[in-house]
């Protein structure tokens, strides 16, 4: 969330700055509500020392023997005004602090202006788009003899979830490991294994709720609570993406600071419900309820994460790059900028199939935004004062959308896919994939 004392200083130019992200902040409602709740202090310090003052009074005529009543009398219903003031201070504060948890952050003053993604810009591209001789096929035509199954997935559990089968999944996995091998043993993250359900303060922590609660997929808890009574009513939903988890290792901590950078990769399954986005990519595996992520988070120290942003989006890059897939970096302009990001790189791959770049990677820096809401800190010196990290995430890949690239990239026309050599020794030394006869 945004400093408060930021926007109780400058509510107007906070305003102007949300303005690119397209977020309108009701400046007079905020200066109405700012107002009342520094009427409501001042009342609540007058009451509270007009009863600290009385009390002192009584004791001291109680000592000196003197009658009290008179004094008791005067200060009448002292308490039950006191007890309102607060009650008003309270409901006051807390409709502050609804709008405040509802701001989205600031956008960086590198974040180009524009409301949709045709406004992004193009920072670099890398690689040359595959020249065939035939009609390229999309993952789906390429796997109509079964290995993405996604009628069975429909039967399974509904639209939008698919099965894999026989060296495709093979694939799958491969490129999850490869990932995580190269991250770990090239970049030199700390792989974290992390739960798939998040409670709802860790995903207040990222910046997930309340605003997106309707893409989410929240559980209904059954069976016995294992005597946990204090969480028993708490709401649970399932991640949708690791960042939530893995950032959240950091709540409420204060780190040395001879720590920073911390960085963690995980590899996880995602589940989104996709709330409005109805009839979007519904084809094939681009839009799924379910995928899987290995993802790229790092906690650092606030002069240096825009040094690490760079650094993670390199690191992001190399997959591609190692895969030999043509990709583009795209820098995400205001209107299309995450709620909690202050700048957002894209990685686009390029898919043949399509005809088309599609997102594979997005990575992000948070600045303090995160750390505000999660309380995750730091101390530069052993009895310095503690202060807010900064957030950093990224997908180093999705690999349900990298497995389409390899697919529609490496395909030849005959019902072959060819493995890219940096897969093939996690698919025990095999070099192609044969798949649907070609049409």
């Amino acid at each position: 969330m945004l400093d408060m004392k930021q926007l109780r200083g400058d509510p107007d130019g906070v305003a102007t700055a949300l303005l690119k992200k397209g977020y309108e902040l009701d400046v007079g409602q905020f200066r109405t509500l700012e107002s009342e709740r520094k009427r409501l202090q001042s009342e609540t310090e007058s009451l509270q020392n007009e009863r600290n003052q009385t009390s002192k009074r009584i004791g001291a005529a109680k000592a000196a023997g003197e009658d009290i009543e008179p004094l008791r009398a005067a200060v009448g219903d002292l308490g039950a005004r006191l007890d309102a003031t607060k009650s008003a201070y309270q409901q006051v504060a807390d409709e502050l602090q609804l709008i405040l948890d509802g701001i989205p952050n600031l956008p960086d003053d590198q974040v180009p202006s524009g409301r949709t993604e045709s406004d992004n810009v193009e920072l670099r591209s890398w690689g040359k788009q595959p020249a065939f001789n035939f009609t390229a096929q999309d993952h789906v035509d390429l796997c109509a003899n079964g290995e993405l199954d996604f009628e069975l997935g429909a039967k399974i559990t509904g639209s939008r979830f698919t099965v894999m089968s026989g060296a495709v999944a093979g694939l799958h996995r491969a490129l999850g490991q490869f990932m995580l091998d190269t991250h770990v043993y090239q970049h030199g993250y700390a792989e974290v294994n992390v739960p798939y359900i998040a409670n709802s303060q860790s995903l207040f922590g990222t910046g997930q709720l309340p605003k997106f609660e309707d893409d989410l997929f929240r559980i209904e808890r059954g069976g016995d609570d294992d005597g946990d009574s204090e969480h028993a009513n708490a709401s649970l939903y399932l991640i949708p993406t690791a960042e939530v988890t893995v950032t959240n290792i950091y709540r409420d901590r204060i780190l040395d600071g001879d720590q920073l950078p911390m960085r963690n990769v995980c590899h996880t399954p995602c589940f989104r419900s996709e709330a409005g986005s109805y009839g979007r990519d519904t084809r094939g595996m681009i839009r799924q309820h379910q995928f899987e992520k290995v993802e790229l988070v790092q906690v650092t120290h606030p002069e240096q994460s825009w040094q690490q942003f760079d650094e993670l989006v390199g690191h992001a890059e190399a997959i591609l790059q190692k895969l030999e897939l043509p990709f583009r970096s795209m820098l995400l302009c205001g209107g299309d900028l995450g709620f909690s990001a202050a700048k957002t790189v894209d990685l686009e791959v390029w898919l043949p199939g399509q005809d088309k770049y599609r997102e594979i990677s997005s990575c992000s820096n948070f600045l303090d935004f995160q750390a505000r809401r999660m309380q995750a800190r730091f101390r530069a010196q052993p009895k310095g004062k503690p202060a807010l990290v900064h957030t950093l995430n990224g997908s180093g890949l999705a690999i349900g959308r990298t497995l389409v690239a390899v697919l529609e990239n490496y395909q030849d026309g005959a019902g072959v896919v060819h493995v890219p050599d940096v897969l093939q020794a996690y698919m025990g030394g095999r070099s192609s994939i044969e798949l649907a006869a070609p049409n």
